[in-house]
This record gives C-alpha cells, structure tokens and sequence, in this order.
C-alpha cells in the first residue's frame, strides 16, 4: 500500500527531526531547532496525508472505513497526534527544549507499527462490532487526550530531572510543573467524552452501556487517577514532585489501557 510506504518515509523524517534537535541541545544553534520543527511540520503533514490515502485505499477495495480498526492503525494515528500535540505545546508555549524530548514518542510508536513484524499492516475488513460511526468520535476523543496525556508525562520526568539540580536547557521547575496541568487539563475532557460516547456505542452494538470489559475498566481507573490529580492540584494540595509522580502513574495507566490490555488480558475491545 502506498499509504505504508508513505508513513515508512514519515518515520525517517522524524527519526531527521530528532537528530537536529539533539544537535540543538549539543551545540546550541537555534537553526538546528527550528530545521527540527520544520521536519516535524513536514512529517505531520505528510503522516496526515497517509492516514487520509490510507482510508481512501479501505474505499477502493471495498470495505471503507477510518483508519482506526486494529494495532497498525491505532498506532499510526496515535502517533500522528503525538506530532500534532508537539507542535500545538510548541507553538502555545515556545519552549524550544520540547522536540528532543517529545518526538521520540511518535518515532517509536511509529516505528514499530511501521517495522514490527507483530503488527498486521494490511488492511482487513470491520468487524460487526466497529461498524458504526461511534468508532470515529470514541477512538478520536480518547486519543487525542492519551497524546495530551503523553506530553504531561515526558514534562513531568523532566520536572523530575530538573528538580535534582541539574543545569541546561530546561526551564525552572515550575514552568515544567504548570505544563504537566495543562497536558491534563487539556486531556481529561477528551477522556470524560471518550469515555461517555464509548458507553454509548457499547449500548448501540452490545444493549449495555457498561459491562466491566478489561478496557472499559482500565478506562476508568485512568479517569480516576487523573481527576485524582486534578481536585488535588484545584484544591491547591499537592504540585511539584507528587503532581509529576502522579501524572506518570496515570499514563502508565494510559499505555496498559492503550496496549497492555490487548496484550494480557481478553475482552470485547480484544480486535485492537
């Protein structure tokens, strides 16, 4: 498919992003930073243009459908909007210390959906379940807040490393501790909506809005840990160190969801 073909040139000029921004970092020349996000805003751009080519080649043999049915799709699109969301928090935040920390994550994700041999690239026909147009809104929504989930987590380690004392590129502790809340307030509305249109599509394909499944469960266990953290810091109670221990903790909720459920243990949402 050209589409595959596409994303595995995608995946080089993320892999040439990253090494410009580590060349920023060693050498401390803004041309190199700002040649990285021009790689990344060229590979966003043509990562978009794949996943587009690649629903209209589901048309063209005849099954149809968004680019979101199994592991190969789920990753490409997730780390299409890691890209996206780099480029949003850098653009809001003009911090250039993000690309050489943040781009690893759509490099990886991509990479191994690209060159794993675990991971089924051809495309396959919709089971019962996923067909509907629920599939675009739920897997939409509850990415889009695992990617702004994925930014507070790499801000947090960083809040981490920099609260040792260490010097560089970072800003103070507490510019990286006020991007960690915003990752995650920009995050758990999407997951409150992901989490509300996936009960409504389970009742329209299985007749229960909630039926316990490992997914649904884990869901909702990342639901919690985030708002854990969200009335914790609205209250004023906890920032610093526990709110970026805390953030951790919920994405590594976000990555079992995402992928240790499919991996461990079995249920309806098993053909992701």
């Amino acid at each position: 498919m050209l589409s595959s073909h596409i994303l595995s040139v995608v995946t080089f000029v993320y892999g040439l992003a990253f090494l410009l921004f580590i060349l920023h970092l060693l050498f401390k020349r803004n041309f190199l930073n700002t040649a990285g996000d021009i790689a990344v805003s060229v590979g966003c751009s043509a990562h978009g243009a794949a996943l587009i080519l690649r629903w209209a080649e589901s048309y063209r043999i005849g099954w149809g459908h968004v680019p979101l049915s199994n592991l190969y799709e789920s990753l490409i699109f997730f780390s299409f909007l890691l890209a996206v969301v780099y480029l949003v928090f850098r653009l809001a935040t003009k911090r250039k210390f993000l690309g050489v920390f943040m781009i690893p994550l759509p490099l990886l994700a991509l990479g191994y959906a690209s060159l794993s041999p675990d991971v089924e690239r051809a495309i396959s026909p919709l089971v019962p379940a996923l067909q509907s147009n629920w599939l675009t809104i739920h897997v939409l929504t509850c990415f889009m807040a695992y990617a702004a989930f994925a930014f507070s987590f790499v801000a947090a380690v960083l809040y981490l490393v920099k609260k040792e004392g260490k010097e560089g590129v970072l800003p103070p502790p507490e510019a990286l501790d006020d991007l960690v809340y915003r990752g995650i307030m920009a995050g758990m509305p999407l997951l409150t909506l992901g989490i509300i249109t996936g009960s409504a599509w389970a009742h329209y394909a299985w007749g229960s809005y909630w039926s316990w499944d490992p997914k649904e469960t884990w869901s909702l266990i990342t639901w919690i840990v985030y708002a854990i953290f969200l009335h914790l810091r609205l209250m004023g109670r906890w920032r610093g160190t526990r709110s970026a221990v805390l953030s951790i903790v919920g994405f590594f909720t976000v990555i079992f969801t995402f992928l240790g459920v499919n991996y461990i243990l079995s249920g309806l949402h098993s053909y992701l």
